[in-house]
């Protein structure tokens, strides 16, 4: 059997589980450790406590690992086992593991058990090449994943600056295997289809001029996402194909007051925050805007977002420190990737793109390229392809 061995339930990730249930090649669980989005848990960076309102484990097999109490995802040594990983694996007759990300100190553990007893290893991180770093930390952390890397069969990449990372820190190419990111596109195109005739109710409800451009802000409000450098571009452009741009943030964090007073203090600024959206709103912001803009930092290692309002046709735009710029960005076009920080550029963007958006068959063929059953493929034939016991 293969553990599949991940934080908390995501809502990302569901999709990609229920796509490899259905298709049934291969024996798997996903094991969570922490019930983190299902239960009502407190998250920092949105500054409250929450669930999601979809269900997140139906369609697939799972359990909850027995975890010490008081466990915490804001720190690598936050999640201790009950048990030790050589008897949890033993118990459950695994033969290979598939650990999402290195993020807590439990799933080295889980890398080292498994080795130890030659059960495959895979890993799946988001980490990319994209964003400079101290030389120092450069060094630890090649000198630190050298050590997990060492125990890891097989990496499935999540995309292009993330293969880059891969092969930069010595994994042969033999050793990869493609795992896009993804979201599940056709729920995110049926949802926009029937959505998009309830588009002037959504623009209403969010206070959105009938002749405005609306422009889209979706996420925690938080530094590295950089929400400030769409207001600063939005001064510089504050019309749009000759219509006046309306500024959407929709999502909540230690940022939200700064950007509600900006709007607010700037007469040629019109915009607003919505506050925390939960997943079954998301869509209506999505039917509500013109492009969506993602202006994060070197600290966003992918952008499902842009995924999600790819698949909804919405065009977007994302600066090049994001993971996803160069495979769903950069093929739209110059326009729809901007160097980070250079508010100059994203504002010449917004007009580009205003001016000439992407067709919605262009995006809808190449977000489809980013689909679950691409993932569920590439792993049905890793564990073909595996040692016998």
């Amino acid at each position: 059997m293969l553990a599949i061995i991940t934080s908390h339930p995501i809502q990302y990730q569901a999709p990609l589980w229920r796509a490899l249930a259905r298709d049934g090649r291969v024996p798997f669980e996903v094991w969570f450790l922490t019930p983190h989005a299902v239960l009502p848990a407190y998250d920092p960076e949105f500054g409250k406590s929450f669930a999601w309102d979809v269900d997140l484990l139906e369609g697939y097999p799972h359990r909850f690992l027995d975890v010490q109490p008081n466990w915490r995802l804001d720190s690598f040594g936050g999640i201790r086992m009950q048990r030790d990983w050589a008897t949890e694996l033993r118990v459950h007759g695994v033969t290979s593991i598939w650990l999402e990300g290195w993020r807590f100190s439990t799933l080295w553990k889980a890398a080292a058990s498994a080795h130890h007893a030659g059960i495959q290893v895979w890993l799946r991180g988001e980490s990319h090449d994209l964003g400079p770093e101290a030389w120092s930390r450069r060094l630890w952390k090649r000198f630190a994943l050298g050590w997990l890397f060492r125990r890891v069969d097989h990496f499935l990449s999540i995309g292009s600056a993330n293969h880059r990372f891969y092969l930069n820190h010595g994994v042969a190419e033999s050793k990869l295997a493609d795992a896009p990111y993804c979201v599940d596109n056709e729920h995110f195109a049926r949802i926009a289809a029937d959505l998009r005739q309830r588009r002037e109710e959504f623009r209403h409800r969010w206070s959105i001029a009938d002749e405005a451009y609306c422009v889209l802000f979706c996420g925690k409000l938080i530094s590295k996402k950089r929400p400030l450098d769409l207001l600063a571009a939005a001064q510089l452009s504050p019309e749009l194909a000759g219509r006046p741009v309306h500024l959407l943030f929709a999502g909540d964090g230690e940022l939200a007051r700064q950007v509600r007073e900006a709007l607010i203090a700037t007469p040629t600024l019109h915009g607003n925050v919505t506050g925390f959206l939960n997943q079954t709103e998301i869509p209506t912001v999505f039917a509500a805007a013109d492009c969506l803009v993602l202006p994060s930092d070197y600290g966003e290692t992918w952008g499902l977002v842009v995924n999600e309002a790819l698949a909804s046709g919405l065009p977007v735009i994302v600066s090049d420190r994001c993971g996803c710029a160069t495979d769903l960005a950069a093929p739209l076009g110059k326009a729809h990737v901007f160097p980070c920080g250079d508010v100059r550029a994203l504002a010449d963007s917004l007009q580009r793109v205003a001016h000439h958006p992407p067709s919605p068959d262009v995006m809808r063929v190449l977000v489809e390229k980013y689909n679950p059953l691409r993932t569920v493929e590439n792993v049905a034939i890793l564990w073909s392809h595996r040692p016998s016991s």
